[in-house]
């Protein structure tokens, strides 16, 4: 009997401890033959590679026929201002804030709307082969924070932020998408964008737990909270650890993320190329860093050749614990199915 082949949750023995872009709507010769060569974990997409439905799913079976397995394909398709898939060949959403306003004074029809558009997107996701979405963003809005966040998150009450976050991970796993909650242990209170900054967060950290951590811990403390994945965020948390982003920071993954918030998945960086983490060198440089202090996957989308070359020199194959979380989580996901 012929062994299965691999796929996103039994990846090649060869694939590398990062999730690499491309440039454009197809792959060019120099592309294809590099992720022939080397093998990322998977790919995330951005809107520069998503023009249309028939595009959009030749994109994703030659980036999968390029590294002989069946890769995860991430995207960002939260709503609102962040959706990479747009009209009019992809329904326009609204941003996650819709429903919490809605949830503030109809809990019950917030939750029934949500779950009817999450299925939509799930829908689009699935039809042009991407399996992975980030979202649902999980930080909670607080006065006075940069908009970078802003409608994007669903409110400032903790407990209404998880119970929709969860609602929205449960619904994505029964359609065959994994969810990804970001950004952990929290964005809302950053007073600058880190994609342009490193933003410093000095809330001590009762508050941080009682408020920004909880939605966290609501999804990961949840019967598919091992099948959910993460993203960490690139902010400094004064009160814990004053001289390292979370995502680079051994610390704050290993006793905030994993023990304090208890999630056990797989956690991928925030994209690396982020102006926040220039302190960490070059991108490969930073792939290293967050690897290192417990990232299971360095996430980069800029999409330049010649700094995915830079990466693949010196980050890692998948670790055992991140091969571990990724059969475990699957195991999960098949019984939300």
């Amino acid at each position: 009997m012929s062994s299965p082949q691999p796929d996103k949750f039994n990846p090649p023995d060869d694939a590398l401890a990062v999730i690499l872009s491309v440039a454009g709507s197809s792959l060019s010769d120099k592309e294809r033959a590099f992720f022939q060569k080397n093998r990322p974990y998977g790919f995330i997409l951005f809107a520069r590679n998503c023009e249309n439905p028939a595009q959009l799913r030749k994109l994703c079976a030659d980036l999968r026929t390029a590294v002989g397995y069946g890769c995860p394909i991430l995207v960002d398709q939260e709503g609102g201002r962040v959706q990479r898939l747009k009209p009019p060949h992809w329904r326009a959403y609204p941003a996650a804030r819709h429903f919490g306003a809605q949830a503030e004074t109809n809990h019950e029809a917030a939750l029934s709307n949500l779950r009817y558009t999450t299925l939509q997107m799930a829908e689009e996701l699935v039809d042009v082969g991407i399996d992975v979405n980030c979202a649902p963003v999980l930080d909670i809005l607080a006065a006075g924070a940069h908009d970078v966040i802003g409608d994007r998150a669903y409110g400032d009450d903790p407990a209404l932020v998880g119970r929709l976050g969860l609602s929205v991970c449960r619904h994505y796993l029964a359609a065959g998408i994994i969810p990804v909650i970001k950004h952990i242990p929290g964005h809302g209170r950053a007073g600058s964008d880190s994609h342009k900054d490193l933003p410093h967060v000095n809330a001590d950290i009762s508050a941080l737990d009682k408020i920004d951590f909880e939605p966290f811990r609501i999804v990961s403390k949840s019967d598919v909270g091992k099948a959910v994945w993460a993203m960490a965020a690139h902010i400094v948390y004064d009160m814990i650890d004053p001289d390292h982003p979370s995502s680079v920071s051994f610390t704050i993954i290993d006793e905030i993320i994993r023990k304090q918030i208890g999630f056990e998945g797989i956690l991928i960086s925030d994209d690396i190329s982020m102006e926040a983490l220039a302190d960490y060198g070059d991108v490969a440089d930073r792939a290293v860093a967050c690897l290192e202090s417990g990232c299971d996957f360095a996430l980069y989308c800029a999409g330049k050749l010649d700094e995915m070359q830079k990466i693949i020199k010196i980050v890692p194959n998948i670790g055992q614990n991140t091969r571990k979380r990724l059969q475990f989580g699957a195991q999960l996901g098949s019984l939300s199915n």
